[in-house]
């Protein structure tokens, strides 16, 4: 198996879920011995409420608040055993300067938190880690759920047939395989599973029951295929209802720090139970740590 990732990039605003992302991107940097890269952007100077009083060394003093809140993150990720961090400060909107810093490094994986919701919580995140999560060309881990949620134990996938979810499952064995996580892998449908008519066809599908049957012999190979890469043979559940909503069931039922692994978006005979839309719901209703997968390999 490719040793994933080898470049993070960890966005930082100093809120609650952002020291959860830099203890994760730390911890994954320990153990893969990726290079670690960590980013706040700010998007302007703040006006002083009365700009004729701008007191004398007002900027001087938010950029010294700005290398404070930067040198306390570092801390934090070397608390977490990520050594050795490359720390960057950039001006402009979050989404674009975080993009554009992740392509500059050729990243493998994008970590952040969230939502912002300390002080700085108008300053980055929020809803900028949903447009770095839908822009990024790699993997984006979207920490949130309090400290006993990282590291996982547990690893659900969100599994359609498409490319996107492939490299779900890949990048799911990966994790996997560092923490000795158990992986699940999840399909669902709604009624009756779609299936192209060509192989209604050729495998003889007539009821609900052949259907189903096929699409468990479908997770199975998925399942051997990443067996192959992490030595453990994943479960898989095949369940009825909408997909974010199934996920997020299974999650919660384990009791444990769970993962969820979904693509961006599904472009597979089933993409419409599963991912592309759904990957943003499963951000909306999953309680813990979400990792959103591009079907393509490789960094920004």
């Amino acid at each position: 198996m490719e040793v994933w990732p080898r470049t993070i990039l960890l966005a930082t605003d100093g809120s609650e879920d952002a020291a959860l992302a830099a203890r994760a991107a730390s911890n994954l940097a320990e153990k893969t011995g990726a290079e670690l890269h960590v980013v706040h952007v700010v998007r302007y100077l703040p006006p002083h409420a009365y700009a004729d009083a701008r007191p004398k060394g007002y900027e001087e003093l938010y950029h010294k608040q700005v290398k404070e809140l930067l040198d306390e993150q570092v801390r934090l990720v070397e608390a977490e055993g990520g050594k050795d961090a490359k720390v960057h400060f950039r001006v402009g909107s979050p989404v674009a300067e975080i993009l554009r810093l992740a392509q500059e490094l050729a990243v493998d994986l994008i970590v952040v938190g969230s939502r912002g919701l300390g002080r700085w919580k108008r300053l980055t995140l929020g809803s900028v880690s949903e447009g770095v999560v839908y822009h990024a060309p790699c993997p984006v881990l979207v920490l949130r759920g309090g400290n006993e949620v990282w590291p996982p134990s547990r690893i659900v996938v969100g599994e359609d047939s498409s490319d996107d979810a492939q490299r779900a499952g890949e990048l799911a064995a990966s994790i996997g395989t560092i923490f000795g996580a158990n992986v699940v892998l999840v399909r669902a449908y709604v009624e009756f599973p779609e299936i192209s008519e060509e192989v209604r066809v050729s495998e003889g599908i007539l009821t609900l029951e052949d259907a189903l049957r096929y699409q468990e012999r479908e997770l199975e190979e998925r399942a051997s295929a990443l067996e192959r890469e992490v030595g453990v043979p994943p479960q898989v559940r095949l369940s009825e209802g909408y997909a974010a909503a199934v996920i997020a069931a299974i999650v919660e039922e384990g009791g444990e720090p769970t993962l969820t692994v979904v693509g961006r978006r599904g472009l597979g005979t089933l993409d419409r139970l599963i991912l592309g839309s759904v990957s943003s719901k499963v951000m909306r209703v999953v309680k813990g740590p979400v990792l959103l997968a591009p079907r393509k390999r490789g960094s920004c």
